[in-house]
């Protein structure tokens, strides 16, 4: 895997972050927590990402074996997509995020 903080290569968030600093990547882990599980699905809740960009980062997710693609129809080809046990791990993650996200940047109120 190309490094992009390639100086940094000792610090566990530098690494971390060649893994998940993508946009839009924890949002697809956060789908996924939240039992999303196809691809449309995804598209739907993340109103702005282009299919393309989705299939990319599901694809890196699981290169980097934090999820995992399981097919479910032959014809035509039709995959879901489940968090491995890597992945899993991360829900602690998005949770504090979570929980920082609510204290320190509330929702606007309309």
């Amino acid at each position: 895997m190309t490094r992009t903080y390639e100086t940094q290569q000792h610090c566990p968030v530098a690494r971390s972050l060649d893994v998940l600093g993508d946009r839009w990547t924890l949002l697809v882990i956060r789908d996924l927590g939240l039992g999303r599980t196809k691809f449309g699905e995804f598209l739907d809740s993340l109103e702005g990402i282009s299919p393309n960009l989705l299939s990319d980062r599901l694809k890196r997710l699981e290169e980097a074996t934090i999820v995992q693609r399981v097919f479910y129809s032959k014809h035509p080809p039709r995959a879901e997509y489940r968090l491995t046990e890597k992945g899993e791990a991360l829900r602690p993650v998005i949770e504090a995020i979570v929980a920082w996200g609510q204290r320190w940047e509330p929702q606007d109120a309309d």
